[in-house]
């Protein structure tokens, strides 16, 4: 039986949801994915910074503390046992009468669970498929949001096409995959969007960043075309799921997984070895 922390209680196995909760009928709540990797938590302050972010974005006031999630996350880990997985946090703005104007009095409504999950060896190692469509997602995408509509219709369209993710393109500009950041590299320099409303920041994204500057790999943030995407010397997506991930085909253009991108992935790799 696994534990659940649900609203300020840790319960066994399962918790119920309220129909009146604005996370069912809206959409309206937030979200974060924490890595855990033998046993610990990974970057768990970065993404407990974003979740209080992205909270008081939409104005939902959060009484948890980033020090007071991690305390959660910890103690589920440690009674679920997860050596190697993931911590789902989820904040609905919480119950109410079905109104879209925000309720004048509401609790946000809390739950936190773990899971085991393994490391996606094979694409990282061999890469991946994927496809390129259109961006249709709202223009607050570097809110966490539980909006993600159409982040599912292009990984679903990815996925009939037999692809593992979306890169999407919004007015010409590649932004980001549909569950991942996306990047390239020309002539030993890694391009990726940059930070602004059309893109979630990723954490794994910013940990790329850190491994970047700390090898001395220029990383540009800088916005680029299908052209550049297609004449890249080498194409990568990174995500908590899918950590440092090369892409070695986007719809009938083919790619080879590059030295740069094994460069990261090794730093990467010394992050998480040093928890």
């Amino acid at each position: 039986m696994n534990m659940i922390y649900f609203n300020g209680e840790y319960v066994e196995d399962q918790i119920t949801i309220s129909p009146d909760d604005r996370g069912y009928q809206f959409g309206d709540g937030i979200y974060e994915v924490i890595r855990v990797y033998n046993g610990k938590l990974f970057t768990a302050k970065e993404h407990f910074e974003r979740l209080l972010r992205s909270a008081e974005e939409i104005k939902i006031e959060l009484k948890l503390t980033v020090a007071d999630y991690i305390a959660i996350c910890e103690r589920l880990v440690k009674e679920n046992q997860v050596e190697t997985g993931n911590i789902y946090v989820q904040v609905t703005r919480g119950n109410a009468v079905r109104n879209h104007i925000f309720p004048e009095s509401s609790e946000p409504v809390t739950f936190i669970y773990s899971y085991g999950s393994e490391r996606p060896v094979q694409g990282m190692r061999e890469g991946i498929k994927v496809i390129t469509a259109d961006d249709i997602r709202w223009l607050r995408c570097d809110i966490k949001s539980l909006n993600l509509l159409g982040n599912v219709l292009n990984k679903q369209k990815a996925h009939e096409a037999g692809a593992a993710e979306a890169i999407q393109i919004r007015d010409g500009i590649v932004t980001e995959g549909a569950s991942s950041n996306a990047y390239i590299v020309k002539d030993g320099a890694i391009y990726t969007h940059p930070t602004d409303n059309l893109i979630l920041n990723g954490i794994t994204r910013q940990v790329i960043k850190q491994c970047a500057e700390e090898n001395h790999i220029p990383f540009v943030e800088k916005t680029f075309g299908m052209d550049e995407l297609l004449a890249a010397d080498e194409v990568l997506m990174s995500s908590v799921s899918i950590e440092v991930t090369p892409v070695i085909q986007i719809d009938d253009r083919t790619f080879n997984v590059g030295p740069v991108t094994r460069q990261l992935q090794a730093a990467f790799e010394e992050k998480i070895s040093s928890l």
